[in-house]
């Protein structure tokens, strides 16, 4: 019997034993209680973690949406800026383009009011010649300065009578004032110049002096061959 029982225990088939280490339960309570402890702090850590992960996310995308609403509105303030300013700099050139048709409207009106009142001055000296008057007479005189030393003149001479011949004279041109304080006249290198004048005539021509003299008066003797003076006009400057 003793002999079967050992037999048993020695066998394949004797029942298992296990080994267990043996702590006071108030140990393991303690290590439970560690256990759980970490776990939820681990949890908790875990959850405050994700939830500022997921406030930052949402602060980002926000911020994001924020900026993205500025820079629409900035593109948009720029936009009507440059709007706005292709529209003045449209307008600046329109205006100027106005100007200056205008400005070349009215130096064409003026000398087309200048031309008109030569025109009719001119008309107005062909009138007939008064009774008693020679037949050859200076019916206008005009002169202005060029540039400082230099002066324009400009003679009107008509014939009056019907089946005149042609006039052929000279013609003289003085100028008179004074120079540095001193009375002061020139005539133009030449002297005389030839004329002829059947109807009508006019003579123009430029004349030299000295810068510093003043011209007072301007003078005009139309001669015949003779050397008969037939005709004078003078012009007060």
């Amino acid at each position: 019997m003793r002999w079967k029982l050992w037999r048993r225990r020695l066998s394949v088939s004797a029942p298992r034993m296990i080994v267990r280490s043996h702590l006071p339960w108030p140990l393991r309570w303690a290590v439970a209680a560690l256990a759980l402890g970490f776990s939820g702090a681990l949890a908790m850590w875990a959850f405050e973690t994700g939830k500022n992960i997921a406030g930052l996310d949402r602060d980002a995308k926000e911020e994001l949406s924020r900026l993205r609403i500025e820079v629409s509105q900035l593109r948009d303030e720029r936009e009507k800026a440059l709007s706005i300013a292709n529209t003045a700099d449209s307008l600046l050139k329109t205006e100027r383009t106005a100007q200056e048709k205008l400005a070349q409207q009215l130096k064409l009106t003026e000398a087309e009011n200048l031309a008109l009142k030569n025109d009719l001055g001119f008309f107005e000296r062909l009138l007939p010649a008064a009774a008693g008057e020679s037949a050859l007479s200076i019916r206008g005189l005009q002169a202005e300065a060029v540039t400082p030393g230099q002066l324009r003149y400009q003679l009107l001479l008509m014939q009056t009578g019907k089946s005149r011949p042609e006039f052929s004279g000279r013609y003289e041109v003085t100028l008179s004032g004074t120079l540095e304080g001193r009375p002061w006249s020139l005539v133009p290198p030449g002297g005389t110049q030839p004329l002829q004048v059947r109807q009508y005539r006019r003579v123009e021509g430029l004349i030299d002096h000295p810068p510093q003299a003043v011209i007072k008066m301007v003078t005009v003797k139309v001669t015949d061959t003779r050397g008969a003076v037939l005709a004078s006009h003078t012009l007060k400057m």
